[in-house]
């Protein structure tokens, strides 16, 4: 299994802090936020890792997570010459997949849990980890029969349950397929939810949810909340 950090797009809810860098190498807390998802990644096993970032600040992430040596893992880099959306930025790693199975990040979420085990136990279809959240029309949201997922909306007005799906998927090989049919949403975009109901729609979808903290950090108040988590889990960690 391989894995794939997307690290696109422009920042623009940050601006001017983006005009400088990528916002994934804004600082959360002590580390560049991209370093918590690829630990997220290495902690689960993964030494093989994809990093897809725009082309404004390409060469930032090289300057700063080199080959990857410091981490002994293999670090690869892809341009997305253009927002076309997460799915789209996803498409961009087919090569490098190479039909393998894929754990997929998105570059500013940061998680507690570990996904050791579920990388150990996957074997087909997707997965998707979720969050129980008290803002769930914010994000895109898990509908649940029971133990299984039965369907995905993005951003509702009315949310059929308060579980956010965040920047973590899993997929099998067959993803790049399924990319390869979308169609560009509204926005213009090929959008993960469309890929994540396609797995739905073939009773092919697992999910999980999350124990511990989870923040994207896309916003200044979420950049802000995020640094505030990390602190208190190392304070909290120092003294045990």
């Amino acid at each position: 299994m391989k894995g794939i950090i997307l690290a696109g797009g422009t920042g623009s809810r940050l601006y001017p802090l983006t005009k400088v860098t990528n916002k994934h190498l804004l600082p959360v807390y002590d580390k560049p936020m991209i370093y918590y998802p690829l630990q997220t990644l290495i902690d689960a096993g993964l030494d093989d890792i994809l990093i897809v970032s725009g082309r404004g600040h390409a060469g930032h992430f090289l300057e700063l997570l080199g080959s990857g040596s410091e981490w002994d893992v293999r670090l690869t880099y892809e341009i997305q010459d253009e927002a076309g959306g997460i799915a789209q930025a996803l498409g961009l790693a087919e090569g490098f997949a190479d039909d393998e199975d894929v754990v997929v990040i998105l570059g500013d979420n940061i998680f507690q849990d570990s996904i050791r085990e579920d990388v150990h136990s996957f074997l087909e279809g997707g997965r998707i980890f979720l969050k129980k959240v008290p803002d769930a029309n914010r994000f895109g949201v898990a509908e649940l029969d029971g133990g299984r997922v039965i369907g995905i909306e993005e951003k509702p007005e009315v949310p059929k349950s308060n579980y956010a799906v965040t920047g973590l998927y899993m997929y099998d090989g067959e993803v790049f397929d399924v990319i390869s049919m979308l169609e560009p949403s509204g926005r213009g975009e090929l959008e993960i939810t469309d890929v994540n109901n396609y797995y739905i729609d073939q009773g092919r979808m697992s999910y999980r949810v999350l124990d511990g903290y989870w923040s994207n950090a896309g916003t200044f108040e979420s950049l802000l909340r995020a640094g505030i988590m990390v602190e208190k889990y190392r304070e909290k960690n120092a003294y045990q």
